[in-house]
């Protein structure tokens, strides 16, 4: 069968589950345990014979062999004990449990994978409907599972521009399902003829990182893990840790992330009236510019720790970042001395799954300590002015940001030429020096040049589809700021009532 075939298959099954209530996400859980232990009952035949670390009685063979009630209790328990396990194997079974309450459905989704000999497929295969079911599940909206999902074209161009080399770590300190992680490892076999060393080390040493989200990370491991990144018994090299509580000490070649929407950190809690709270998290790191709360600007100053003096990264970051006072001045003032921040990527609207996110991506070097600031010139790519995407309708493809990596040049990336001119007022690609960055308020990085058509000719406004879905961008986006001031609110009435 063709990937498509067996993605279509699968999925089918999911519509008869979600009669019985069982969501997008549950049941791609479902899935991932139950896909593992028929991986795992494949290796430990001929001609693999490998000795794995799953208990006999938790085996592929006593699940198959079980029905009814009995297949309920048996897995039920198999999930539990899995849980207990060491490696990849506990971490995918951390939490587990059966949301499939009807036995005869739990059985025939155990026979659908049983006849199927997962093995013998290539991983580029098995990674392609897993990765298909991923990008099904990030359309659910109402799961929220869009956020661990950032598009495929826009990681694809990030590792392109830093075109990542063989024996060298990378890292994503918000991995989600592993998008970033997958994209330079295609890249890294795509453009490299690797010896029997260099396979070992992109296969067990290339890649780490961290996912707080038991759902979100044994998705990732599983991901990785059909794309032959990791193995059975191997560690798992996604840690359930929160990155940004301390320097681990480790330095990584790249870091390819986009850390998770939203500006604050916090965790919920219930008080003294039994209701909930939240509280927002302040990180105390000595190796922080400055303490604040702001999520984003944690995620900038924790990546430039996490970089060797010789790295790279690419991180994808939401406009406040560009041009919030305080703080955020402090975080842009004090990347561009320590770093070389020479490209911004500004992004459209319309090609997330969370709603009503402007983000940008920005791309900076490490750099040994310097008195004299390392940024000497900013690159700016405007991908947002007049550009119209939909999820659906007319979702970011990679040809769309060909111009973009064209005028990056990851070839030599000193050799720049401008497309804006006086002459050319509608270029997209602009260099502004330190200094007239400098010069600006709050040392903004929020820039703008281009003529926004919609606002000045009538005859071209998008179509209505895209104002409707564009509106709704806007409506949500104010929403989720009105319930950031009013959770704000409610926490100081709060604290002056304790007072």
């Amino acid at each position: 069968m063709t990937s498509n075939a067996i993605i279509s298959k699968v999925w089918s099954f999911c519509n008869t589950l979600r009669d019985d209530g069982v969501s997008y996400g549950d049941y791609l859980e479902q899935l991932t345990y139950l896909l593992f232990l028929k991986m795992a009952d494949e290796y430990s035949k001929p001609p693999y014979k490998r000795k794995l670390p799953i208990p006999a009685e938790y085996s592929w063979e006593c699940l198959i062999a079980k029905s009814g009630s009995e297949l309920e209790d048996h897995y039920t328990t198999l999930l539990r004990e899995l849980g207990k396990q060491k490696g990849m194997l506990g971490q995918i079974f951390t939490k587990s449990q059966n949301k499939i309450q009807d036995p005869a459905k739990l059985y025939k989704l155990i026979d659908m994978i049983d006849k199927e000999q997962w093995n013998l497929m290539g991983s580029d295969v098995k990674g392609e409907i897993y990765e298909g079911l991923l990008e099904k599940n990030a359309e659910d909206t109402k799961s929220g599972a869009g956020q661990y999902f950032t598009p495929r074209a826009l990681i694809r161009t990030m590792v392109e521009c830093l075109q990542p080399e063989s024996m060298k770590t990378i890292a994503d300190p918000a991995c989600g399902t592993g998008g970033f992680f997958l994209a330079a490892y295609d890249y890294l076999v795509k453009h490299n003829s690797l010896d029997k060393e260099q396979s070992q080390f992109l296969k067990f040493k290339t890649f780490s990182g961290n996912e707080i989200v038991a759902n979100t990370r044994r998705l990732c491991l599983m991901n990785l893990f059909l794309h032959n990144i990791g193995d059975i018994d191997s560690e798992s090299c996604i840690s359930p840790a929160d990155s940004l509580i301390s320097d681990t000490g480790a330095r990584f070649d790249y870091v390819l992330t986009n850390p998770p929407f939203g500006k604050k950190s916090s965790m919920t809690f219930t008080n003294e009236e039994g209701e909930q709270e939240r509280d927002d998290l302040t990180y105390n790191r000595q190796d922080f510019w400055v303490t604040t709360s702001n999520k984003q600007l944690n995620f900038v100053q924790h990546i430039r720790t996490m970089m060797k003096t010789t790295g790279q990264a690419a991180v994808v970051i939401p406009d406040n970042v560009l041009f919030e006072g305080g703080a955020g001045e402090t975080v842009r003032k004090k990347l561009m001395e320590t770093c070389d921040l020479h490209t911004i990527l500004r992004l459209p609207t319309g090609i997330f799954y969370a709603q009503g996110v402007k983000a940008n991506v920005l791309f900076f070097d490490g750099k040994p300590a310097d008195k004299n600031p390392w940024t000497k010139e900013i690159w700016i790519y405007d991908y947002r002015t007049n550009i119209h995407h939909t999820l659906k309708k007319n979702p970011l493809k990679t040809d769309d940001l060909k111009d973009f990596i064209a005028c990056y040049n990851p070839a030599n990336r000193h050799k720049r030429k401008e497309t804006y001119s006086e002459s050319n007022p509608e270029g997209r690609w602009r260099k502004f020096t330190h200094d007239e960055i400098t010069a600006r308020d709050k040392t903004s990085l929020d820039i703008t040049w281009l003529k926004d058509k919609s606002l000045a000719d009538l005859d071209n406004l998008p179509d209505p589809d895209v104002l409707a879905t564009e509106i709704v961008e806007n409506l949500e986006a104010g929403l989720e700021s009105f319930k950031a001031i009013i959770a704000e609110l409610n926490r100081n009435r709060s604290e002056s009532h304790h007072l």
